[in-house]
């Protein structure tokens, strides 16, 4: 009867701690199954000088998020990136971030709403006409070669990246280039990444470096530059569905 009973007890036992293994699975994959989400609005239109709210509702599956690492509103006129603008965002309500700004001139204006948060970040782009301004003249080829350091999105629809430009990179010192890649306004994530860098005078040759994805959709590479002088830096963004964008950007290196 003892041996019985023994018996029964371990089964009762192993039963137990396997229900609690596949539960806990059952939540680690649920866990895994959750998104950052980001609902960034801004108004189509403004006049100049006219205070403008963006707000962001940020969301972790189907829970607001009041505990973000980080909310930044970036603002540049297209086309002029180089020249862009943060903005902090602070929480006005449970999970919505918002920021005023005002433009003084009229034109297109682009903005990213920067999220990090659950060792995720993400950042949907949005755009503003400010004024009478005509969104379609920001697409000439005059517009182009007057920013030779132009951001080209690429074709795909949904597809955005954006390289945090490294400053005061000197020559001979490691250099940590990263971009943030999304689609659809989440993380595109397994991308194969790669960094083009040549020399803007003179026919050196190209380098390329591999870039690792250190958290989702955000993939950082170090690089020596080894003169002072400006650079191009190509990002190039490819995945096994096809997918195949390009950017180029321009550092400047000194000694």
């Amino acid at each position: 009867m003892r041996k019985q009973l023994l018996g029964l007890l371990i089964i009762i036992a192993v039963l137990l701690a396997a229900c609690g293994e596949q539960q806990e699975n059952t939540g680690t994959e649920a866990e895994e199954l959750k998104q950052l989400l980001v609902d960034f609005s801004v108004p189509e239109t403004a006049d100049s000088d006219e205070t403008v709210e963006l707000s962001a509702a940020v969301t972790y599956g189907e829970e607001p998020v009041t505990d973000a690492d980080e909310v930044m509103f970036e603002i540049w006129e297209t086309g002029n990136e180089d020249n862009s603008v943060e903005i902090e965002g602070t929480m006005s309500e449970d999970g919505i971030y918002t920021a005023e700004t005002t433009f003084d001139e009229e034109g297109v204006y682009e903005m990213y709403a920067h999220v990090t948060a659950k060792d995720l970040h993400t950042m949907p782009l949005k755009s503003i006409t400010v004024g009478d301004a005509d969104p379609s003249d920001n697409d000439s080829a005059d517009t182009e070669a007057e920013n030779e350091a132009t951001h080209d999105h690429g074709n795909t629809e949904g597809f955005s990246m954006h390289m945090d430009l490294p400053a005061d990179v000197v020559s001979g010192e490691e250099t940590d280039l990263t971009v943030h890649v999304q689609m659809d306004g989440a993380p595109l994530e397994d991308a194969n990444v790669r960094y083009e860098i040549w020399q803007k005078e003179g026919a050196g040759n190209h380098d390329w470096v591999d870039a690792d994805e250190t958290t989702a959709g955000e993939y950082h590479a170090l690089h020596t530059f080894s003169e002072a002088g400006t650079y191009q830096v190509q990002v190039h963004v490819e995945n096994d569905d096809g997918l195949h964008e390009h950017e180029i950007h321009e550092v400047a290196v000194g000694e």
